[in-house]
């Protein structure tokens, strides 16, 4: 099975904590590596957990709070220092595409890699990226300040061939591609093999929505409905609600509440207050609601399947 993981490189807010990193993951799809936020410490975590610089070509920024882009800088410099070739995109709002080009104007000039810069706009809903295998997209989150999720979506398998089936009918290698595309197989003499005969279903495609810094929104779900896993932030445990909602958070019942309202499979929280010296509270109170619940941690990976 082609590879789809999610790295937990931070899952703290705010400050760096003797616990936690602040808010950074890589999604690595198919050896291409995704960075979601970049927090403080994002370099050093990116290199205990064994990832490629020059695999990293696109870093999905949610919103301009220090703790989700303050690595930034410094990644990118050290990226420069190690000569990654090609470019870099950053899908960013607009003040912060304009801070971070004047930041590596200053001190990355000569970097050997372009960055380009990807604006959104608040509240847009738009496909960022798209390759063979892959689609990101935004949709809004709701926060203090514009901010944004992100939903990464394999594309639709090819079909399996059934090597008896292609055998029999001597299927030409030159139609094979076809065939697992979803094409029937017809005859010199017209006679047609229907595709269903040579092949079987192919694997479900698996999809990943990232809700960074929000409060509780049902249109959260209505935009990820579907998706298969959700990290959804989890500040604060239920006895701080109305906190949550005055500071554009979320406690982990209610992101537990839009993972079930989404139809989601699995949830992933994250982005703890250091005032939890355990998250077990806040595990069990996502768990009332919703079965499948893991906390995020430094060093985590989730496959995706």
């Amino acid at each position: 099975m082609a590879k789809f993981q999610i790295n937990i490189l931070g899952c703290g807010s705010a400050t760096p904590t003797a616990r936690h990193q602040p808010s950074c993951q890589v999604v690595n799809f198919r050896d291409k590596l995704f960075m979601i936020d970049c927090g403080e410490g994002a370099q050093s975590q990116f290199r205990r957990m064994g990832l490629k610089f020059s695999r990293l070509n696109h870093i999905f920024i949610s919103h301009l709070h220090g703790d989700h882009l303050f690595g930034l800088p410094g990644l990118l410099s050290t990226m420069a220092l190690h000569e990654v070739s090609g470019s870099v995109t950053i899908h960013i709002f607009r003040d912060g595409a304009r801070l971070m080009k004047e930041w590596m104007d200053f001190f990355n000039r000569n970097s050997p890699f372009e960055i380009i810069y990807d604006v959104i706009e608040e509240g847009e809903r738009r496909i960022v990226y798209e390759d063979g295998g892959l689609t990101v997209e935004t949709f809004p989150l709701y926060h203090r300040t514009p901010c944004t999720g992100f939903i990464f979506r394999e594309k639709p398998k090819l079909r399996h061939l059934r090597g008896d089936m292609v055998k029999f009918h001597n299927i030409p290698i030159a139609m094979l591609q076809a065939v697992k595309e979803g094409a029937d197989f017809v005859r010199e003499d017209g006679t047609v093999i229907p595709n269903a005969l040579l092949t079987s279903p192919a694997d479900p495609s698996v999809s990943y929505a990232y809700c960074s810094d929000t409060m509780m929104d049902l249109r959260v779900a209505a935009d990820i409905s579907g998706v298969d896993t959700v990290y959804h932030e989890a500040t604060y445990d239920g006895s701080m609600a109305e906190r949550a909602r005055e500071r554009g958070h979320s406690t982990a019942r209610q992101a537990a509440e839009i993972a079930l309202q989404a139809g989601a499979r699995r949830l992933i929280i994250g982005h703890f207050s250091k005032r939890y010296n355990s998250e077990e509270l806040l595990l069990r109170e996502a768990g009332e609601v919703f079965p499948d619940v893991i906390l995020a941690n430094e060093g985590l990976k989730v496959d995706l399947e």
